[in-house]
């Protein structure tokens, strides 16, 4: 008798020995398999055929998301072109469905031409590439697949994606996705990135490096020919509650007051306001793109302000290109390409600081 079922203790040694044979580049240890069992940080599932693993795959969702990750997947040798393969795999994309998971995603080696296949013959499409992903160095193709369909009309656009190489380098790639969407190409985008940020930096954020303004990346945006409109809710310079050195704060908010400045002569459109849903729908259909100020808590707990470059929206979902590389083991660069952020959960995210200031940069050709 075949059964899936969720994974008890007694499958870890079991499911060691089949990750070993499957993965013997890049093995999951058993300690690994009793964390996800016991702390529930993921569902681990089985295929059991008369108290025999045939395979077993791991469930991560996302949280604040409707993006459904497969860590890992495995077959037994013996089991494999048996139909084992697919029986597990509509079972996890059933269980991601009922989740009301958009799409499904999951890593493969870059290599292995049959567990590629496996997944194109299933409807998965090759979104990225991931160079030394494994530790064996090797690089993993990034698969997705969509289990909940848009209205043909509201389709993303396909707007590339770039991840930022630095901690404090979110605004300028986001930027920098939006160029390259708007037909502005670059030879060494990690160069631009830097160079953007030295453009928009306020100089100093809570410590260490700077991070970018809105100001500063409208005016770094206006000068490479995109059409920008700013939208701030606070007047004047802002990002200032945070940083207790008075001599610190002079500095950001005269930067800043140059910034304004400089638009202002430039002609750039500046609201002091609110921008809002209706607006940004607005925008997105009039194919725009939205830089937008958040605030990382709703994701990860942290305070921390993070621009995303928003692509599109739906009525359940706005759509971000997110260039952070999350510390997360199974949450890759790429899983933030199109990211589906349910709009309730945007607008709780969209604002930072005590006084909830929102920004948004509103680029177009």
């Amino acid at each position: 008798m075949t059964e899936i079922r969720l994974a008890t203790l007694k499958d870890v040694p079991a499911l060691a020995k089949l990750e070993a044979e499957s993965f013997p580049y890049d093995a999951m240890s058993a300690r690994s398999f009793r964390r996800f069992i016991k702390l529930g940080e993921a569902e681990l599932w089985v295929l059991d055929q008369n108290a025999s693993l045939l395979g077993y795959a791991i469930m991560l969702y996302r949280p604040a998301t409707k993006l459904a990750r497969l860590y890992s997947f495995a077959i037994a040798q013996q089991a494999r072109r048996q139909g084992f393969g697919n029986q597990l795999l509509k079972h996890m994309e059933t269980l991601a469905k009922a989740e009301h998971s958009l799409f499904m995603r999951l890593e493969v080696k870059a290599d292995d031409s049959a567990a590629v296949g496996f997944f194109q013959q299933r409807g998965y499409h090759d979104i990225g590439l991931k160079n030394d992903y494994f530790d064996d160095h090797s690089d993993a193709v990034v698969l997705q697949k969509q289990l909940h369909f848009f209205d043909s009309e509201r389709t993303p656009r396909r707007v590339p994606y770039l991840t930022q190489t630095t901690p404090f380098t979110c605004g300028p790639t986001s930027l920098l996705m939006a160029l390259s969407y708007f037909g502005h190409e670059y030879a060494r985008p990690d160069l631009e990135e830097l160079e953007l940020w030295r453009e928009a930096t306020t100089i100093y954020m809570t410590s260490g490096h700077g991070g970018c303004g809105p100001h500063g990346l409208a005016r770094a945006a206006h000068k490479r020919g995109l059409e920008v409109e700013l939208w701030v809710s606070q007047p004047g310079p802002v990002l200032l509650d945070s940083v207790r050195n008075a001599q610190k704060r002079d500095v950001m908010a005269r930067i800043q007051v140059a910034d304004i400045a400089a638009l202002e002569q430039a002609g750039v459109t500046m609201h002091v306001g609110d921008y809002y849903a209706n607006q940004l729908e607005q925008d997105l259909a009039a194919d725009k793109l939205v830089i937008a100020l958040i605030s990382t808590y709703q994701f990860d707990q942290s305070k921390a302000p993070h621009w995303v470059l928003v692509t599109a929206i739906d009525d359940d979902f706005v759509y971000i290109n997110d260039p952070d590389e999350d510390t997360v083991p199974w949450q890759s660069p790429v899983e933030r390409q199109y990211i589906p952020i349910p709009r309730e959960t945007f607008s709780r995210a969209f604002g930072y600081g005590s006084k909830r200031l929102r920004a948004a940069l509103v680029l177009a050709r």
